[in-house]
Parts: C-alpha cells; sequence; structure tokens
C-alpha cells in the first residue's frame, strides 16, 4: 500500500510480517505458501504468526499514538518467549542479541526489535492512522510526526473525508 521505502536493519521483516494483511481487501498473505514461505514459517506456525503480527500492529498503531486496532496480547509477553543468544564479533568486539533458532519467527523477530531499540529506530515504525489499513511503514519524517503509509492514498482520503465533514 506504501511508496515508502522499506524500514532499515531487521524492522524490515517486522514491516513484512505486518503488511501480510491487507485491511481493506482482507486479502492474507500468510494464507498462501508463498506468503508463509518469505517469512521462513510453516503452516503450523501461521496462527502464531497471526497473533504475533496483530500485537505488532497495535504496537505500532501506539507509537503513532493511536489506540489499539482490537484487543491483542501484549508484545511484551510474546516476545518473552523468544530465546535470544548475545553474540560478540571478534574482530571489533561489538554485541548484538541474535535468535537462538533462526527458524523461529518470534526470535527474529525480537532480535528485530532488540536491535532497532539500540538503533534508536524502534518507535519510527509505525502503522497507518486510517482504520481501513493499519499498514507498517517506517516514518522517516524529520520531526517522527507521520500519519499515513502513503499521503497520496491513505492521506489523500483522510483529507478528502474532512473536507466533506465541513460541508463544502
Amino acid at each position: 500500500m506504501t511508496e515508502r521505502s522499506p524500514a532499515p536493519g531487521g524492522l524490515t521483516l517486522v514491516e513484512a510480517l505486518v503488511n501480510t494483511l491487507d485491511i481493506e481487501s482482507g486479502a492474507d498473505a500468510l494464507d498462501t505458501p508463498e506468503g508463509r514461505e518469505r517469512l521462513g514459517i510453516t503452516a503450523d506456525e501461521t496462527d502464531r504468526a497471526r497473533t504475533l503480527r496483530e500485537s505488532l500492529r497495535a504496537t505500532l498503531l501506539a507509537h503513532a499514538g493511536h489506540p489499539p486496532h482490537r484487543e491483542v496480547t501484549p508484545l511484551g509477553a510474546l516476545l518473552a518467549e523468544a530465546p535470544l543468544l548475545v553474540t560478540v564479533d571478534a574482530a571489533d568486539g561489538s554485541a548484538a542479541l541474535a535468535p537462538a533458532d533462526d527458524r523461529s519467527l518470534y526470535a527474529r523477530v525480537a532480535a528485530a526489535v532488540a536491535e532497532a531499540l539500540v538503533a534508536g529506530t524502534w518507535t519510527r515504525l509505525k502503522a497507518c492512522e486510517a482504520a481501513d489499513c493499519h499498514w507498517a511503514y517506517y516514518d522517516r519524517s524529520p520531526a517522527g510526526r507521520g500519519r499515513w503509509c502513503s499521503m497520496q492514498v491513505c492521506g489523500a482520503r483522510a483529507k478528502m473525508r474532512r473536507y466533506r465533514a465541513k460541508g463544502a
């Protein structure tokens, strides 16, 4: 739905997971083998992936200053189950959190969130304000006050609704 460039670093995984559901059309990429393959999950993991996706969506809405779209399991509770390891680069001594199991979507998302926290980019990943969208996007605006995934689509629709509501 967005013309924005993808989120940096591991946040591309979070953005990709949240954007597997097109709320407006109801199309869910997790229903397809190709969609699951892009995230490295099996059909048996689909329900857990959906739970994680909607918890992430609620968190990204909070980043944008909006209430959750529905009741969800708190993201912290879900990621508490994710096994992570501290890795240390022998060459420069830099440390990072990495998934203990690269096959675990939860662990990969937890590592991405940890990386984004350290980089200061976590709260820039947001969900679109439009109730029929809630697409994840990375807010690159200088003030960090982006509201829509696409100014040309969701932003234009919101502005047109406000204009019409004024009775013009």
